[in-house]
């Protein structure tokens, strides 16, 4: 056997160790080809269907962007890996230099392992994407809304620079592998497990700050959203803090409460209670800094997909504008304007659409107050399925053209509960009765009135007076609007047949198509970023583990000789992986509730399938996990105490 083969061996013989770390990268290698896959795909460099070159440059970068994050996350995340394996087996290093090995030979094979693995891991990982390559294009097709889909074509400009990529990265860790070894005495290796470990200590002042800072970063947040500030300062604060707080939580506030328990004997001397108490006492301080990691990173994953899935809910594309079809015409060519609207009636009739149409043609008071007419405004509200509104002659209701308008109504009310409505030279003091908090009226901004027949056509007659320019707005309420595409694009052909802008036609279900692709780019950037996170999140966890799994055969070992039976075994080891794969998922899932709760503030329709779907789909991968990385544990360790 020569030297190159005493190394694979060595690979070989411990794949029940290196078998995170090897699917780890191979899934991020995976990834870092999809980005690439997609970057390259010449529909993506060509332009996106039905979007702008705007949109196909933003989709580019995007994955572009997200390779490099990838990129650089799966050094770290390597690095860390590698460094966990080579604490494991520094007992091991220290007899192979005893044995005669040099440092050099040492470090040559440790050089050989990691090379071996990663040219596994990218084989593997290209290989998997290549296979799934067409349903990867069918799902991005779809998350993008590109109705004819992304055809099926051979990435070998995405294969060859994932390949290039990661031989250079697995090249750098595998350099980086002979520097960490060259740490410590050829005494400290061979004895780097039998150091005995301090007591784990906390203070009681951290741990209750740790309880107050994250309760002060909710705080902050709940204030940005329920009250609507607005302030960037205030959510990044609350972030921070929140942040912090995670840290004091795992590595103070754990402790401390651990301790607590080993304090109340009853409790603690309670059947197996004494140790797995004890072992979880130094588990959640040693992995302390690992679990605060994980949190955070899988926090900001569930977040951040979760998000993204809000956005591109069509709920949101209706908030500002709830009209399938607004026309408007800035032209006094009222014979132009009746044909274009027979036409959209046309197009609704011909594709089987229920509609409800209504008219408003807002004006300006010469002071600059924007006028609505109250029987037209009453006539979009009951399209919506609002009921009918009454005013005296100087009474109006102020309407929202904005969510942010909308929501300070809701908030705070009207800010003023009385306007003076200036027509010429007369002027007129119109008492606020309410703020709406709903959006009713097309193309409102700033304060807009709702305000009597009578004082609307006062102030339209000054403008005619003084040849002032008005524009007249046709909204068609369509309650099954998101099936309206054909009807969409049927109208767009028709109406720009000639090129005219002296009237515009706004379609919601092309403004939803539009913000669809762009919510299919965030996903896709946010969700397989944020799935990439979470892997390597949960591959810390099994890291961890191995590295204590010499410790804690022996230590087991040397109980199961004064009576610990293999069920008493598996019942302390379970409520410890239960600890270490759980606890971390549960801060994660409170602080992203929290941002849910926070987001839900924001929007007019429920997120909360939204969120469960992303909490389920986790939650669902985690427990495999888990049980999987039970089992063998668990296996390894009742082979031990046989």
């Amino acid at each position: 056997m020569n030297f190159r083969q005493f190394a694979i061996n060595n690979v070989l013989r411990s794949k029940r160790t290196y078998i995170a770390h090897f699917l780890s990268s191979a899934f991020s290698v995976m990834i870092f080809f999809t980005y690439g896959l997609l970057s390259f795909h010449p529909q993506m460099k060509d332009g996106l269907v039905s979007s702008s070159e705007t949109m196909s440059m933003l989709g580019t970068m995007g994955m572009t962007v997200s390779q490099y994050i990838v990129f650089v996350f799966s050094f770290f995340f390597l690095l860390y890996s590698v460094g966990a394996f080579i604490k494991v087996r520094k007992k091991e290093f220290g007899i192979l230099l005893i044995l005669g090995m040099s440092r050099k030979q040492l470090n040559r094979m440790l050089f050989i392992e990691n090379i071996l693995i990663g040219v596994a891991a990218i084989i593997a990982g290209i290989g998997t994407g290549v296979l799934f390559s067409k349903l990867i294009l069918l799902i991005s097709a779809k998350l993008l809304a590109v109705d004819n889909g992304l055809p099926f074509y051979f990435p070998l400009k995405a294969l060859l620079i994932t390949a290039a990529a990661y031989a250079i990265l697995f090249l750098l860790i595998a350099l980086c592998s002979s520097f960490m070894l060259r740490k410590g005495t050829l005494l400290a290796l061979v004895k780097a497990e039998e150091s005995p470990k301090p007591q784990p200590k906390a203070s009681p002042w951290l741990a209750v700050l740790a309880v107050l800072l994250i309760g002060t970063g909710y705080g902050m947040v709940m204030a940005f959203a329920i009250l609507q500030i607005f302030n960037l300062f205030l959510l990044l604060g609350g972030v921070v803090l929140v942040i912090i707080g995670t840290y004091f939580l795992f590595t103070q506030f754990s402790v401390y409460f651990m301790r607590y328990l080993q304090r109340k004997e009853r409790f603690f001397f309670r059947r197996t209670n004494l140790l797995t108490i004890s072992e979880l006492l130094y588990r959640i301080k040693d992995n302390a800094v690992m679990f605060f990691l994980v949190s955070v990173i899988s926090a900001s994953a569930f977040t951040g997909i979760g998000t993204t899935l809000a956005i591109g809910d069509p709920g949101l594309s209706a908030m500002e504008n709830p009209y399938a079809y607004t026309y408007s015409m800035y032209d006094e060519d009222a014979d132009k304007g009746n044909r274009h609207l027979d036409i959209i009636r046309e197009e609704l009739k011909k594709g089987g659409f229920d509609y409800k149409e209504a008219e408003v043609t807002p004006i300006f008071s010469d002071n600059g107050v924007m006028l609505i007419k109250l029987s037209e405004y009453n006539n979009l509200i009951q399209s919506l399925g609002y009921p009918a509104e009454t005013l005296g002659n100087l009474e109006g209701i102020l309407t929202p053209g904005t969510v942010s308008e909308k929501n300070s109504y809701r908030i705070d009310g009207p800010l003023n509960d009385q306007f003076e409505v200036l027509n010429g030279k007369k002027s007129e003091t119109v008492k606020v009765l309410k703020a709406e908090t709903f959006i009713a009226v097309p193309a409102a901004y700033g304060e807009t009135l709702v305000v009597s027949d009578r004082l609307y056509e006062d102030a339209f007659q000054a403008q005619q007076d003084q040849d002032y320019g008005y524009a007249a707005y046709h909204t068609f309420y369509v309650q099954d609007w998101k099936n309206t595409g054909d009807v969409s694009r049927a109208l767009f052909d028709r109406l720009n047949e000639n090129e005219d802008y002296s009237y515009n036609l706004k379609s919601l279900y092309l403004e939803w198509k539009s913000a669809q692709q762009q919510n299919g780019i965030l996903l896709m950037v946010s969700g397989l970023v944020g799935i990439v996170f979470f892997t390597f999140a949960a591959s810390f966890v099994y890291f961890r583990l191995y590295a204590d799994l010499a410790r804690d055969e022996q230590q087991y070992r040397m109980i199961a000789k004064v009576g610990l039976s293999k069920k008493e075994l598996g019942t302390i080891i379970t409520k410890q992986l239960v600890i270490m794969f759980f606890l971390p998922m549960l801060i994660a899932l409170i602080h992203s509730g929290v941002a849910f709760v926070a987001l839900q503030q924001l929007v007019d329709f429920s997120i909360v399938g939204h969120s469960l779907k992303i909490f389920i789909f986790f939650l669902s991968i985690q427990i495999i996990y888990f049980f999987i990385t039970r089992w063998r544990y668990l296996d390894r360790l009742n082979k031990i105490i046989q």
